[in-house]
């Protein structure tokens, strides 16, 4: 139990500095005002975000999100 325990606790540590490098690598979005005038959305990349590098950032910071929890709620059972 120990050895599962201790194996967890390694996994969520490296979860929780993924993620923070994640949330880092990301773009602001503060594009505010001039985003919208400027229509920066309507651009290649605002309308195939999820197959650029900022669309892939997203999805793993959700992925990960969803492994933190799930590995805190296991490690606070145990």
């Amino acid at each position: 139990m120990t050895a599962l325990k201790v194996t967890l606790t390694v996994v969520f540590l490296i979860i929780c500095v993924a993620l923070m490098v994640i949330v880092l690598l990301q773009e602001g979005k503060s594009a505010g005002l001039t985003g919208s005038i400027s229509g920066a959305s309507e651009t290649y990349w605002g309308k195939n975000k999820g197959r650029s590098a900022e669309g892939k950032l997203e999805k793993l910071t959700k992925y990960g999100v969803i492994l933190f929890m799930v590995l805190a709620l296991i490690l606070n059972i145990l």
